[in-house]
């Protein structure tokens, strides 16, 4: 398999950071510098992960994560399409807590106390850090689309955050019936994983096709004029799946004004769209504890330096992942990997005086199209003064061999391997 493999994939991502603190200060009357991280997703349990693996016990630290499991976003679209279980894109946080002595604390974290250093959690403790990384992902800005919310979620699911969610859509999925319509409202920018809402009608149009439901269909109204990779899904989509999927930019739509999830239908200025399922992605923010503590000031997202991911608003805080405003990075779950090891080295010159190195940055976005027919996009990234900049480029091209699709599948499978085992040991 020409896949990446385990030890290929650390080598490709490994990030380190170019300035430090190395504070003599911070090393107080206490046994251990403490760090602390918010979040367990790609971005948080990777740094949590480095810094107690670099720092060799050196360093106390704690992973504040709601969740006793992790659901991977990335790769979620193939449970939908029938080629991953369920099981198979779920981790423990396990291999964190006993390989590498991490504090693993299943709670919420409510706010920031950043005069006093301290992480207050749902149950009024609190958690003192001298080095906080917080990597919350992605809220979501329900009112983005009139008449979506929270509540609504539940009878036309996002499936953006994944776990309950992704099993309500794929339930709901598998209940179409031939001749009947999926109807998705995709997201404007920014938003996580670019290719992802596509990636996810090319496996809607699977099922419905393995399941000879070809009268189906599935209707996307796209907010954005273009998508990522769209010349290549659209390639796929008219030779897997003819006359099953339509997209509609705002050209051709002219805008959402309202859904009704009750009743099935999203309005635009073009027509009234109906649905045996509605797919509603609306417009997506920081995690509320990023706006709640000023890290993000008045924008969605956190301004961050490019060269340590630590917040432009606080040197005590690093911001990494879809919560971050992260240049020409997208916000994907190889991004958040590869820069929550740029802040760990960070952390770890902060607090012990360690020598860092010059950041470095990559991400590659997989999608499926149809069996062994996967596509990529990704690059290189530096940091600049003003942002991380792309440095190389590169793109699968429309027309490839059944050959070089197939091998880009099987290296996205090597990748998920490799990039899970690097974030939860």
């Amino acid at each position: 398999m020409n896949g990446l493999t385990r030890r290929r994939f650390a080598q490709l991502t490994l990030g380190t950071a170019v300035t430090t603190l190395a504070a003599p200060h911070i090393l107080r009357a206490q046994a251990k510098p403490r760090a602390v991280v918010i979040g367990g997703g790609a971005g948080g349990a990777t740094a949590a992960r480095y810094i107690a693996k670099d720092s060799e016990g050196a360093i106390d630290v704690t992973l504040i994560e709601p969740n006793k499991t992790f659901t991977t976003c990335f790769f979620s679209n193939l449970y939908l399409g029938g080629f991953r279980t369920f099981d198979s894109i779920t981790h423990s946080y396990s291999r964190l807590e006993s390989g590498y002595g991490i504090k693993i604390v299943h709670q919420m974290a409510t706010a920031i106390d950043r005069d006093a250093k301290e992480v207050m959690l749902a149950d009024g403790s609190k958690v003192p850090y001298d080095r906080l990384v917080v990597s919350p992902g992605i809220d979501l800005i329900y009112d983005s689309v009139p008449g979506y919310s929270q509540e609504a979620a539940q009878i036309a699911p996002h499936a953006w955050k994944a776990g309950p969610q992704t099993l309500l859509l794929k339930n709901k999925l598998d209940a179409v019936e031939n001749g009947q319509q999926i109807v998705m409202v995709a997201p404007p920018n920014p938003y996580r994983c670019p290719p992802g809402p596509y990636e996810r009608v090319s496996m809607m149009a699977h099922i419905l096709k393995s399941k000879g439901l070809t009268d189906a269909k599935i209707i996307v109204l796209d907010p954005k004029p273009k998508f990522s990779k769209q010349a290549l899904f659209q390639e796929g989509w008219m030779k897997y799946y003819p006359g099953m999927v339509e997209w509609f930019g705002p050209d051709v739509h002219g805008g959402i004004k309202g859904v009704d999830v009750a009743e099935g239908k999203v309005e635009t200025d073009l027509d009234i769209f109906e649905g045996a399922l509605l797919n509603i992605i609306p417009a997506q923010k920081a995690g509320a504890i990023v706006t709640d503590s000023g890290l993000a000031g008045d924008e969605k997202f956190c301004a961050i330096d490019p060269y340590t991911m630590r917040s432009r608003a606080d040197d005590n805080i690093y911001v990494i992942g879809d919560a971050s405003i992260a240049g020409d990075m997208p916000k994907s779950g190889f991004s958040a990997n590869s820069q929550a090891k740029v802040a760990a080295m960070s952390v770890r010159g902060d607090l012990m005086g360690s020598k860092v190195f010059p950041a470095r940055y990559s991400n590659t976005c997989w999608s499926l199209i149809e069996t062994d027919d996967g596509v990529k996009v990704g690059a290189q990234y530096q940091p600049t003064d003003e942002k991380i900049a792309s440095t190389s480029t590169f793109i699968s091209q429309t027309g490839e061999s059944e050959a070089v699709r197939k091998t880009t599948y099987e290296e996205s499978v090597g990748w998920y391997a490799g990039i899970t085992a690097d974030i939860f040991g």
